[in-house]
């Protein structure tokens, strides 16, 4: 089984409930997930956006850059007694996803990976391991760029996030 980053956009509104009710929350998410299923949208128009098993290799590069934001794991818990797949989920308000995507338009991937060795990443067995293949870096590019488009499009519309692993 593998572990997989998920994020789903989330109101105001939305988040204030899914604190105070995470089984709907839950629903929330299974609901956009099977909506968005065979629609495939792209990063900026979609709810929901999983980084894959990038994950832990961007956390690695983020946490290198001191990102100012915990955008991979989310900041503060909700439903802490509950498995969202790995662990409960997390979420981001407003202003950190603003401030998430600030960063991202001002952090390019080329830099990101500037000056990484990948046995860094072997070394901090960073999930999902492998990194001693060539060109092993650039498999996380276009999930970030993804996840770059999703949180630029999430700040645009004052949305908060929901984060977890699964």
């Amino acid at each position: 089984m593998s572990m997989i980053g998920e994020y789903l956009r989330v109101t105001a509104t939305e988040l204030g409930r899914a604190i105070q009710d995470p089984a709907w929350a839950l629903e929330l998410v299974e609901e956009v997930q099977d909506a968005e299923a065979d629609l495939e949208p792209a990063p900026a128009e979609a709810r929901h956006f999983s980084t894959y098993k990038t994950w832990d290799m961007l956390r690695f590069l983020l946490e290198r850059a001191e990102f100012p934001v915990n955008m991979i794991h989310g900041e503060e818990p909700f439903a802490e007694d509950e498995e969202w797949g790995y662990g409960p989920p997390r979420y981001l308000r407003p202003e950190r996803v603003r401030l998430a995507a600030e960063a991202l338009r001002a952090t390019t991937y080329a830099r990101l990976i500037s000056g990484v060795d990948p046995a860094e990443l072997t070394s901090a067995k960073v999930y999902p391991l492998g990194w001693s293949e060539p060109n092993s870096l650039e498999w996380g590019r276009s999930w970030f760029d993804g996840l770059t488009q999703f949180f630029e499009a999430a700040a645009g519309a004052d949305d908060a996030m929901l984060v977890w692993l699964d």
